[in-house]
């Protein structure tokens, strides 16, 4: 798993001691409001999210990042890429992702972490096409996707809880005409 530098931010492999901030970060009602059903996670469903993130990049080569603060070191959340499973129509695809801790909203970390985590799947990972998903009225998350240059491909609604998301797309091609 690499690590990728931006101005602010250190993306980089997972660490055991992540635990505890994204314990924290999942507990967190306002953070896990537009996640799945919206609930929260316990410390033993985070620590197994965490396994399950550290597992994806030995099986497909991508996945998720730690996103920290290289001023401070402090971890502020996640970014990257996985299989958006929970939404069986738009497969086979790959979705970017982001999620941070509500301390760190409204700075522009999602943005800068979720461009240079973008620009690993394409021009590293080699994938063809990314799709990123967020629930309607989740407009935080969509003006990350608008900024990173995505295009609305589709709003529908997810089978196992019923909420309506959109569906933001983006290809290889596309990506590489918008860097010029």
């Amino acid at each position: 798993m690499p690590e990728i530098l931006t101005a602010r931010l250190r993306l980089r492999p997972w660490r055991d001691d992540d635990l505890d901030p994204l314990a924290e970060m999942n507990a967190d009602p306002e953070v896990m409001r537009y996640i799945g059903d919206g609930s929260v996670r316990t410390r033993d469903e985070t620590a197994a999210g965490l396994a399950r993130m550290r597992a994806e990049w030995e099986e497909r080569g991508h996945g998720m990042f730690a996103v920290e603060l290289r001023e401070t070191g402090e971890m502020t959340g996640w970014t990257g890429t996985t299989v958006p499973a929970f939404l069986p129509e738009v497969l086979p695809a790959v979705e970017i992702g982001w999620r941070l801790g509500r301390r760190f909203w409204g700075r522009g970390i999602a943005t800068e972490a979720a461009r240079v985590a973008l620009g690993h799947a394409f021009d590293t990972v080699g994938l063809e096409r990314i799709v990123s998903i967020c629930d309607v009225g989740n407009g935080a998350s969509e003006n990350v996707m608008r900024k990173l240059g995505l295009r609305l491909d589709r709003e529908t609604v997810v089978p196992s809880h019923g909420a309506r998301v959109r569906v933001y797309a983006m290809t290889r091609e596309e990506y590489a005409g918008m860097r010029g």
